[in-house]
């Protein structure tokens, strides 16, 4: 829903009812993950979009009846790869998707959600997509869920307990996934009965964007900070020297900090500000600022990476004044340096790609290796992948 709800909140705001249709569970490859979302207002405009083109038709007339008539609909389209072309799943795969419709009535919290994202705060929106029509867990009804304080119902005290509960375990760690409850908020997602519940709950986490935290203010910098905005993280260019950092250097940064970097480092890890979604970016090339830079970075417990640019031969020498900093070997081993792939990179921009190419590899499990020399799926199964979606409302 996030990456609509710029262009159809005023619709909301204007008293509008639309369509929503949400990735809720996807099956083995396909080509969007759950919580892409495609809105259809009252005069058929279309944002967004739920599989790339694959269904986009089917959904769009889906989205459209669920709005005229009011009843949310929970509907799955899957095929074998060898009849994907024919149905429209280019892919293969199974994707499942939640269409309802949003208005005031319906959807009265969605203000809040907004207000929270906009504060950069972290709320999750739990919608019931498979259950009964009326009473506890009524099919469409909406809890949200913030890390102190709930809005909404999905019908009764007990359930709403439950799956605040659980939704706040998932919203700790930014995860989107599906639940399985009976109507009094017993978890059904054990081995034995999961998607079997009487209720299936779908969890859409949104926390703020992580953060990217590029050292060394050179022109290497500008370009990783352009890429970091492009893959959605919150860029921060620190460097000790006033005179190269600042901000019309970095027009693609969010921030652009005069400070030591391993003090601001330090400062922002005390404050909570730092968590395993952080990557660092170390570009300075200056063992003064790496050395204790690093040192700080490689103590931290919560980090997705950690890369350092340099030759082979400053990597060496880095190594050594590391160890004699006290770092242990397997500290060191955190340590992505050189940083990036091996892509024959040369440019500040082709560099930046190369490191950017690490940083998704590190944090989906990826080889590095092009795809024509690899075998079996192209995406990487998440536990969210795991299991095939519930056969209700088949298509």
């Amino acid at each position: 829903m996030r990456d609509v709800l710029d262009e159809v909140y005023p619709w909301y705001r204007a008293g509008e009812s639309f369509g929503l249709a949400t990735v809720v569970s996807t099956f083995h490859s396909a080509p969007r993950r759950p919580g892409a979302a495609m809105a259809v207002s009252a005069s058929g405009t279309v944002v967004g979009s739920v599989s790339g083109g694959c269904v986009e038709g089917a959904v769009y007339e889906e989205t459209e009846a669920v709005r005229a008539s009011g009843r949310p609909v929970l509907r799955t389209y899957g095929v074998s790869d060898d009849d994907a072309f024919e149905v429209g799943l280019s892919c293969g795969g199974t994707i499942q998707i939640f269409v309802e419709p949003v208005s005031r009535r319906t959807f009265p919290e969605l203000p809040d959600v907004v207000a929270s994202l906009n504060a950069g705060e972290p709320v999750a929106v739990a919608t019931v997509v498979s259950g009964p029509d009326d009473g506890p867990g009524a099919l469409g009804s909406h809890l949200v869920v913030r890390p102190d304080r709930v809005l909404g119902t999905l019908g009764s005290a007990g359930l709403d307990r439950a799956v605040a509960l659980d939704v706040r375990g998932l919203l700790h760690h930014g995860t989107t996934a599906l639940r399985h409850y009976d109507t009094v908020g017993r978890c059904l997602d054990g081995e034995e009965s999961a998607g079997l519940g009487e209720l299936t709950v779908f969890v859409g986490s949104f926390v703020p964007p992580p953060r990217m935290l590029v050292f060394g203010a050179i022109d290497f910098a500008a370009a990783v900070a352009e890429l970091g905005a492009f893959l959605g993280y919150r860029v921060t260019v620190c460097d000790a020297r006033p005179v190269f950092a600042t901000a019309s250097r970095f027009p693609h940064a969010d921030e652009v900090v005069v400070r030591w970097p391993h003090e601001y480092l330090a400062e922002e890890a005390s404050a909570g500000r730092i968590d395993d979604r952080t990557v660092v970016a170390v570009l300075t090339h200056d063992h003064k600022f790496d050395v204790p830079l690093l040192t700080t970075a490689l103590r931290l417990p919560r980090l997705a990476y950690v890369g350092a640019l340099g030759s082979r031969r400053t990597h060496r020498e880095r190594l050594t004044r590391l160890r004699e900093a006290g770092l242990e070997e397997w500290e060191l081993d955190r340590l992505s340096a050189p940083a990036g792939l091996d892509l024959g990179a040369r440019t500040p921009q082709e560099t930046a790609v190369s490191i950017a190419a690490e940083i998704i590899a590190a944090h989906w499990g990826g080889t590095g290796r092009p795809l024509t020399r690899t075998d079996g799926p192209i995406h990487i199964a998440t536990a969210s992948d795991e299991r095939p979606p519930a056969p209700a409302a088949a298509d």
